[in-house]
């Protein structure tokens, strides 16, 4: 997810400022470059070949996606079913053996007294749903551990393996977002979280057609990628301006699952 400031919605298409989302690996991998190759390879993935960040191990495309380098020459065997405006899509994989429990834990190396409440918040989110998959919060052991990140980004995940399991780290950059106790700070880490782990569970981005609907500059489609990009049925071919899934957020802003979000939810568990 990235991140804007937003000033009002009339100029916040000219004036955010995004940070790309990324994911960090362990420090021992080495930094690949992007070279011409790497661009092709992502291109011929079905992703969008604009502002690819190189990171250790690998590759983040659309915001906050990460492709590790290994998977660069994969066959493009993704589902397209339709190329919209700005409704809720998924990926081709979701999360499978339903009903379910997910569990959601924070690494040693993130601050628990001040991530702790806004994990649990995530939590509360997904679980008011009533959906058929469950979060709890673990010590140890989770499906998705939320692990730290460093640079000029907000947090990044994946989607969901062709086995049905949940992607399993969510990388967060602690300094980017910040930290606090106000109910303010809470509810915006919460929505960055949530978003994370809507891409864990195999949502796409809201504008993955259109990125400058919430991120502002050109017009870029993400294309649909070897992970697909399915058409949620029941949410909006118009714009959705509070969606969870957004690819970019505004500054301490705050988004909880709006009605679409509530139905491409309840649709797929």
């Amino acid at each position: 997810m990235r991140k804007n400031v937003q000033v009002s919605f009339a100029a916040a298409l000219m004036l955010m400022v995004a940070f790309s989302c990324k994911k960090a690996v362990s420090t021992d991998q080495e930094v690949p470059q992007v070279t011409q190759d790497v661009i092709n390879s992502v291109k011929a993935l079905g992703f969008t070949s604009s502002n690819i960040v190189a990171d250790e191990g690998g590759f983040i495309v659309e915001g906050d996606i990460f492709i590790p380098s290994n998977e660069l020459n994969r066959s493009l065997n993704g589902t397209l079913l339709r190329v919209g405006d700005e409704e809720q899509y998924r990926t081709t994989n979701l999360v499978t053996g339903l009903p379910r429990t997910i569990t959601v834990a924070l690494s040693s190396r993130i601050s628990a007294s001040v991530y702790g409440p806004v994990l649990d918040e995530m939590v509360r989110r997904y679980n008011a749903e009533n959906l058929q998959i469950h979060f709890t919060r673990v010590s140890s052991g989770a499906n998705i551990t939320f692990d730290k990140a460093s640079g000029s980004y907000l947090a990044s995940s994946g989607f969901p393996s062709s086995g049905g399991a949940p992607y399993p780290t969510v990388k967060v950059n602690t300094n980017a977002i910040g930290s606090g106790t106000s109910s303010t700070f809470i509810n915006y880490a919460a929505s960055i979280f949530a978003h994370e782990v809507g891409h864990c569970i195999g949502f796409r981005h809201t504008d993955y057609a259109n990125r400058a609907y919430s991120c502002g500059g050109a017009a870029s489609n993400e294309g649909a990628s070897t992970v697909g990009a399915i058409l949620i049925p029941g949410t909006p071919s118009g714009p959705d301006p509070n969606s969870f899934m957004l690819a970019c957020i505004g500054s301490g802003v705050n988004r909880p699952f709006n009605s679409n979000d509530k139905v491409a939810l309840n649709y797929l568990y």
